[in-house]
């Protein structure tokens, strides 16, 4: 457990330090289209730019405690939208829809959960984060249904 929280801690301070951007692929636009994308844990719903979205499990049904955890949303960015979300590919429109943060800003969520980005994540379809026990939680990868995918 302390070693998961140094390696939190580690990560959020490398990327802070480091300048990554994140609020690119975090920042979506009225446009905000989300797909399913086959990897090698099955059909898993990504993000507009094909990267992997994740639930945190300490968030309740259209909640994002993320927000509440020193550096969490530096690590795990939240997807957001300026607009209604939309569906594509296998994705379910009627599990879309969004919270307000405490910034203004609003969340997407899937089947009520808040959905987030991994900062460090490089490309489309990336899977090693997923089970990852990280700011007391675990984040998984969501299905069609809006099932873990663990």
């Amino acid at each position: 457990m302390k070693t998961t929280r140094i390696m939190f801690l580690a990560g959020a301070l490398t990327l802070a330090l480091s300048g990554v951007a994140t609020a690119h692929r975090a920042d979506a636009s009225a446009s905000t289209t989300l797909t399913l994308r086959h990897t090698r844990l099955g059909s898993i719903l990504v993000a507009p730019d094909g990267h992997t979205l994740y639930e945190f499990t300490r968030d309740r049904s259209n909640v994002d405690n993320c927000q509440t955890i020193k550096g969490c949303t530096s690590v795990w960015p939240p997807l957001t939208a300026s607009g209604s979300p939309k569906a594509s590919g296998g994705v379910n429109a009627h599990l879309l829809g969004t919270i307000k943060l405490k910034n203004g800003t609003h969340q997407v969520t899937y089947a009520g959960h808040p959905l987030y980005l991994y900062a460090a994540d490089d490309g489309p379809g990336q899977t090693e984060y997923v089970g990852a026990d990280e700011a007391g939680g675990i984040w998984y990868a969501l299905n069609a249904h809006g099932g873990a995918v663990k």
